[in-house]
């Protein structure tokens, strides 16, 4: 039995000269996905959004997915090191009636525009708030991967667990960004190309993709 293992072992060695074999050449192939693969697939996974190399164009899943009615009502970013607030938004009570009669976009309040200054890029920890609603269904292992991309190169990602939440409740909590550190040539590169920094934020309970959500980023000089 250790002959025939070593000779397996041996022709391993040798395929792997050839190019690896193909359970070497699939391993490769898996570490990256592009968003066609993604949107022909019946359920997109935490793994799956990991090996995204740009931002979509699309949205990875219907709005009708959210089955648990999550709904973000309120949201603030603050400079941790000064405590500053940064940019704070609260949904008007009567967004719902404007989305549900928007037939046009069925998309319509997946996607946020934000412009800051320059300054913002200098920061180095912010602490982002979020408040939000669940509706008649419990929330098992509710996770947030957020990957924030620069004419698709991929600046950071974040990935946040917020855990259980009990059906009919409101949620606050804060997660903390740990900024990437750019150099001069690069905040530049940011302010004078507006909107081509952008973000994808993919929300998934149990494991299963439930909302995704997309943004674009300008920033003042």
């Amino acid at each position: 039995m250790s002959g025939r293992s070593s000779n397996s072992n041996e022709e391993t060695g040798r395929s792997k000269k050839k190019g690896g074999g193909f359970l070497a050449r699939q391993s490769k192939a898996k570490k990256t996905i592009t968003e066609d693969e993604l949107l022909k697939k019946d359920a997109v996974s935490p793994d799956d959004v990991l090996k995204l190399t740009k931002c979509t164009e699309n949205y990875l899943c219907e709005p009708g997915a959210n089955v648990y009615c999550i709904d973000f009502t309120r949201f603030k970013i603050r400079d941790m090191e000064t405590g500053t607030v940064l940019f704070e938004i609260a949904k008007p009570d009567n967004i719902e009636e404007e989305l549900l009669d928007n037939e046009e976009d069925p998309n319509a309040g997946r996607f946020v525009r934000y412009k800051f200054t320059s300054e913002f890029l200098k920061l180095k920890t912010v602490g982002a708030t979020v408040e939000f609603t669940v509706g008649e269904k419990a929330v098992n292992n509710f996770r947030m991967i957020e990957r924030h991309y620069f004419r698709d190169r991929l600046l950071k990602y974040f990935d946040f667990e917020f855990g259980f939440c009990i059906p009919n409740s409101k949620n606050t909590c804060e997660h903390i960004y740990e900024f990437p550190s750019l150099d001069i040539d690069e905040v530049q590169e940011m302010i004078d190309h507006p909107f081509e920094t952008k973000s994808d934020s993919f929300y998934f309970v149990d494991g299963k993709l439930i909302m995704h959500n997309k943004a674009d980023y300008a920033y003042d000089g």
